[in-house]
């Protein structure tokens, strides 16, 4: 941070195409400010998620008229998306950035951010411990996309979803499979079952199975290992023999199911196949498959990150950033966390971050430009850069 005795927050537009969140919502505009900090909002920032000018300034902050204008007034900038090589030339040295930034994917952006001697926190690094579950902003996207995913899959699906009895006869309800019963796959789970449909889950993790379970689903059973989440609360990756024992069993309940909501992942990872062009061969015609690890490389062989296409029958869909499709609740829950985050870093008096701390220190990647995340530094080789 700078000399200036108050704290001085940003909010850019997000200017990646397709991205319509806003990384602070006018509703927790007062929290910040009551924090003791000036917040400076881009003109229109929040436009894409229907949220006005007039609102963030009737709710304590300033709006400026361009991204040069902001990034000149403040010291701290709040993020979602990674800033673009042309938005980091206007940051000004020794800036501080708060965002969803995937470091561990992206050497060049690490690079530029370390050249002009940032502190960034990323906010896919926050630990999954219980302390920070008000600031995990990958389970409250997951949320979102869960959610949507089987939206998706009905725009698809030329059948209703619910057992109906009419006149006209009777309605069987639609089949889906959920597979991964993590924050996403679960409020798919909950999603499909408000609809009316049979649903049934599987995951690696026999944990979960109740969890499954108490939303009415039905949990696909198979022999499971001992260790199938780190401690940190994500999924394993998986042997090679333990991913084929995992495909034969979803395989082998695909012949009958109507609807796939796929949402396996392994963090930092590309998200494991699961689904051969084989088994997608072997699924009724007219049924759908919702890939939401597409951006991962996807689930099914037939997976097309940002497309929808048929084959041998079956609708494969492949949604990219799900979140931005919903982006007045995503925002707002975006907001929520980056500002728990935020007070959890600069909670000491003199405003200064306490790396000691468990999350603090854990989704630092750099301070003042210099690399201190160990995972960062594992993943481009000990942090040469």
């Amino acid at each position: 941070m700078s000399s200036k005795t108050v704290m001085c927050i940003g909010i850019p537009r997000e200017n990646k195409p397709g991205e319509t969140r806003v990384a602070l919502v006018p509703s927790v505009v007062s929290d910040i400010v009551k924090f003791g900090a000036e917040v400076f909002v881009e003109k229109d920032a929040g436009l894409p998620a229907s949220f006005l000018d007039e609102q963030y300034i009737k709710a304590g902050a300033k709006v400026v008229k361009d991204a040069k204008t902001l990034y000149s007034s403040v010291d701290i900038a709040l993020k979602i998306q990674p800033p673009t090589s042309d938005e980091i030339k206007l940051m000004p040295e020794g800036i501080t950035l708060i965002g969803l930034f995937w470091v561990l994917a992206d050497k060049e952006l690490v690079k530029q951010f370390t050249a002009k001697k940032m502190t960034v926190f990323s906010m896919e690094l926050v630990p999954r411990i219980t302390r920070a579950q008000s600031m995990d902003v990958l389970s409250s996207m997951s949320t979102v996309a869960g959610y949507k995913a089987v939206l998706i899959s009905t725009e698809h699906f030329g059948k209703f979803f619910p057992l109906l009895m009419t006149a006209a006869g009777t309605v069987l309800p639609a089949n889906v499979l959920v597979i991964g019963a993590g924050v996403a796959g679960l409020q798919a789970i909950a999603t499909a079952k408000r609809l009316g449909a049979k649903v049934e889950a599987f995951d690696t993790r026999p944990a979960v199975k109740e969890q499954v379970e108490s939303l009415g689903a039905k949990f696909v059973e198979m022999e499971m290992p001992k260790d199938a989440e780190t401690k940190s609360g994500y999924a394993k990756e998986m042997s090679a023999e333990f991913i084929k024992k995992e495909m034969e069993a979803i395989g082998s309940r695909l012949p009958k199911i109507d609807i796939v909501i796929s949402t396996a992942q392994v963090f930092g990872k590309k998200a494991p196949l699961l689904i051969t062009e084989e088994m997608v061969k072997s699924m009724p015609n007219g049924s759908v498959i919702v890939d939401i690890a597409a951006e991962q490389g996807g689930n099914c062989a037939l997976t097309d990150a940002g497309k929808a296409v048929v084959k041998y029958g079956v609708t494969i869909v492949g949604p990219v950033n799900l979140p931005a499709s919903m982006p007045v609740h995503a925002s707002q829950m975006y907001s929520r966390n980056i500002v728990n985050l935020l007070k959890n870093i600069y909670k000491k008096e003199d405003r200064q971050p306490d790396f000691s701390d468990e999350i603090t220190g854990g989704c630092c990647v750099a301070n003042k430009g210099e690399i201190v995340n160990e995972m960062v530094k594992k993943a481009f080789g000990g942090g040469g850069l």
